[in-house]
């Protein structure tokens, strides 16, 4: 579990939930899923401290799901929004020890950066001076952006780090974006083992085997569309109900919402920019499955059209032995001393006639 208190432009980090509401500024609590099932009546009474109310009982479901979908709720007091990110070689751990992770099982039947397209959903519960955000154990994302966060409480915009959250929606938005730019950082490892999969594919001279990864891959893909479009759907409902939120009595808050709009069209945005890239990387992969085949059919025909041209050339010869062969007593040039020399030259002058015809019509020529 991990509380900081932002507030005069400093940001303030203590071990325990919070016993009071700061006279400026704001708490964020974070904890881990399972911290938050074993402390889940101490959170609710801080809630009800701070905020005079409770999470509701769906909405903690929802929270300590670690299958949800990203997606939108809210009540009249506080929003729920719960968004799935990359998640590292790790999983959840038993109740006996909270917040420690352990290390899963790599799927090793595809590439090693398509094992990173597993996720697991970050949930926010947004109060107006309380962010409660619940995360995987180990979260790397929620770890990294605290460190930034600090170090903006201590630098600030001098070494240009930017300004501070100044509402829980607004930092609620920055650590999504941090979890956003990890699909973004992806789409270049994903190209490239995408380029990889597609020399291999279409390498004529080599043949494809390893078509279980290959389907591995295009399942993983398809999913991330998925995580994705869940994503886009989650962000469009935060955004349609900021939109519903009472109207700005104030010069500051009405600065305040309109930056809160545009950092949630800013999320938007770089989520259909992933999906963009996704798409274009599912069609590729189909693209080269179906070039693969195209390619591996031409071969075949070039075998064939070989094999048909060398029979074309030996049947005459065939019927030439096939004829002498016959069981008859009297048959041209059998008692000749020469024939067997006027067999063979009539033989390889019909060879050669036909393999000069072929050749002239490419079906002997090598294709390169």
């Amino acid at each position: 579990m991990r509380t900081f208190l932002i507030a005069n432009g400093q940001v303030t980090e203590q071990a325990e939930l919070p016993a009071y509401l700061p006279d400026e500024g704001y708490w964020w609590v974070s904890l881990a899923r399972r911290e938050f099932e074993v402390l889940q009546a101490d959170v609710q009474a801080t809630l009800q401290t701070l905020c005079d109310t409770r999470l509701v009982d769906l909405h903690i479901s929802d929270l300590l799901n670690n299958q949800l979908p990203s997606h939108h709720d809210f009540t009249s007091v506080y929003d729920v929004l719960a968004f799935r990110r990359l998640a590292t070689s790790q999983t959840e751990t038993d109740l006996a020890h909270p917040g420690e992770p352990l290390h899963e099982t790599k799927r090793d039947s595809m590439p090693q950066v398509f094992r990173r397209i597993n996720t697991s959903p970050v949930g926010f519960a947004v109060f107006d001076r309380v962010l409660l955000s619940i995360h995987p154990a180990g979260c790397n994302v929620r770890d990294g952006y605290a460190e930034r966060l600090m170090a903006q409480g201590t630098t600030g915009v001098r070494n240009g780090l930017g300004r501070l959250p100044v509402s829980p929606p607004d930092l609620m938005l920055r650590v999504i974006n941090h979890m956003v730019d990890g699909y973004l950082e992806l789409r270049r490892e994903l190209t490239r083992d995408m380029d990889r999969w597609q020399e291999q594919l279409l390498d004529e001279r080599g043949r494809f085997h390893d078509w279980r990864s290959m389907m591995n891959t295009r399942l993983s893909l398809h999913m991330l569309d998925e995580i994705c479009e869940d994503q886009r759907s989650a962000i469009q409902d935060w955004i349609e109900a900021v939109k519903t939120w009472p109207p700005a009595t104030t010069e500051p808050l009405r600065e305040e919402r309109e930056l809160l709009l545009v950092r949630s069209r800013d999320v938007l945005e770089h989520i259909e920019r992933v999906i963009h890239h996704v798409d274009r990387l599912e069609r590729s992969a189909e693209t080269a499955v179906q070039m693969h085949f195209s390619v591996q059919g031409s071969r075949t025909n070039d075998t064939m059209k070989t094999l048909t041209a060398l029979t074309a050339i030996f049947l005459p010869l065939n019927l030439v032995t096939g004829f002498f062969g016959m069981n008859f007593e009297f048959l041209p040039l059998i008692h000749n001393t020469d024939g067997l020399w006027w067999a063979l030259a009539f033989m390889i002058s019909v060879a050669s006639a036909l393999g000069w015809v072929l050749w002239r019509r490419h079906f002997l020529a090598q294709k390169r």
